[in-house]
């Protein structure tokens, strides 16, 4: 799969000249046509709707363009929560996913009267006593040991997250006898997965719960959630998701499942985040330095404050050094920031065009989860977001951080 950019060399220099390196940049096209894609393969189930993972992208114009094409939230706190109602979202187009959860936050959701998917057995006793049940309510269920999730989430019975099979039945009896009329299903047992017969599988797995929830608890379940998890192609020989290919594989598993023991019509729904946005997010840095001891490193403006992945995950996000696409990529270098950690790179070994002092690098996929897991250590800022408009137009969409911003939560009286 070839990398592509949605701006030219010419165009960043231009932007650095107001937003000065490193940035966020995003292409707000490519989000739209994704989108619309991703529900035009699930147009024949009523009322297919995507949960927007909040934490992947966490800014209210990015909710706001998603919002006009039709999806809602997947929040797991207060201030996502806050960030749903900002742009306008409210009901059921929210769903609230979170553990461990203050009863504030329950309270909250609530009031914006969006969908509560309960992570525990017991938080319905704690929800009942924070805010009351909702007449619709969700359940979260893990597998465990009989389904297999991916490197990135792990193995579901060692996470933390979802009932078992028999708490999540008898949460269903619970909630059925306190009053609650409508149900639905959650689960997700893999993360940025490219292998499309996991999410059918996952779909496969929860229409049999659906059958026998039905049939032990007798109660009518509303819908399925099959979490997220589908991933997207970080490195040039990936592939994505062919989402038309699992659309038709679950619509079969519905009829065959769902619709012969009259149990449709049955919503189906995602929360996913990363596919949605990933790929048209890039982050823009300028290289301040070269080193040369026992290898060769190129020295960028941005740190794992503005990327984690790599340095978290070991993850790969591909590289264009701009002006320099055709170049042959006859240089190996490690591509670092500043960070006091030796784990903040970028790339490791990375073949690259020669690369000079000054050279613009776009980092290409960091759409989702990039930004959004930004922090500050060693008093690093976070950077600018920018937003390419579908006009073809440029707008800040979150400023960059300032030292008085860093220093606005310390308390120095008395020193």
């Amino acid at each position: 799969m070839k990398k592509s950019l949605p701006f030219t060399k010419k165009q960043i220099e231009e932007i650095i000249k107001i937003y000065p390196t490193p940035f966020h940049i995003y292409d707000e096209k490519a989000i739209r046509e994704n989108a619309r894609k991703f529900y035009q393969a699930f147009s024949w189930i009523d009322g297919f709707k995507n949960y927007f993972a909040v934490k992947a992208n966490p800014n209210p114009h990015i909710l706001k363009i998603l919002k006009k094409e039709s999806m809602g939230t997947d929040c797991s706190s207060l201030p996502e929560l806050i960030l749903a109602e900002k742009v306008g979202l409210k009901g059921e187009e929210i769903m609230f996913t979170s553990n461990e959860t203050p009863a504030k936050e329950y309270q909250y959701a609530k009031k914006l009267g969006a969908i509560i998917n309960l992570d525990d057995i017991s938080h319905i006793e704690f929800l009942e006593s924070a805010t009351g049940l909702p007449k619709l309510i969700c359940c979260r269920y893990n597998p465990g040991p009989t389904r297999e999730g991916n490197r990135f989430i792990g193995n579901p019975a060692e996470a933390k997250y979802g009932m078992t099979k028999e708490q999540l039945f008898k949460a269903y009896k619970i909630l059925k006898e306190k009053g609650a009329k409508r149900f639905g299903l959650h689960t997700m047992v893999v993360s940025n997965e490219l292998n499309p017969e996991q999410i059918i599988e996952t779909a496969k797995m929860l229409f049999e719960l659906v059958i026998e929830i039905s049939q032990e608890v007798e109660i009518k379940l509303e819908f399925v959630n099959l979490g997220g998890g589908i991933g997207i192609p970080y490195k040039l020989e990936q592939e994505p998701m062919n989402l038309s290919y699992v659309s038709q594989k679950i619509k079969k598993l519905y009829e065959e499942m769902i619709v012969k023991n009259a149990l449709d019509p049955l919503g189906i729904v995602f929360e996913c985040g990363r596919m949605v946005t990933g790929p048209y997010g890039y982050l823009v840095t300028t290289v301040l330095h070269q080193k040369h001891i026992y290898k060769d490193y190129v020295g960028v403006d941005a740190c794992m404050a503005n990327l984690m992945r790599p340095a978290l995950y070991g993850a790969y996000h591909y590289q264009t050094v701009l002006g320099k696409e055709n170049y042959p990529q006859n240089h190996i270098y490690d591509v670092v920031g500043s960070l006091c950690e030796n784990n903040d790179k970028f790339a490791i070994d990375r073949k690259l065009p020669k690369i000079e002092i000054g050279d613009i690098i776009v980092i290409h996929d960091t759409g989702a989860h990039g930004y959004a897991m930004g922090f500050n250590y060693n008093g690093k800022l976070r950077s600018a977001e920018l937003l390419l408009k579908a006009d073809g137009s440029l707008g800040q969409i979150r400023r960059a951080e300032t030292v008085d911003d860093y220093f606005a939560t310390l308390d120095f009286s008395g020193l």
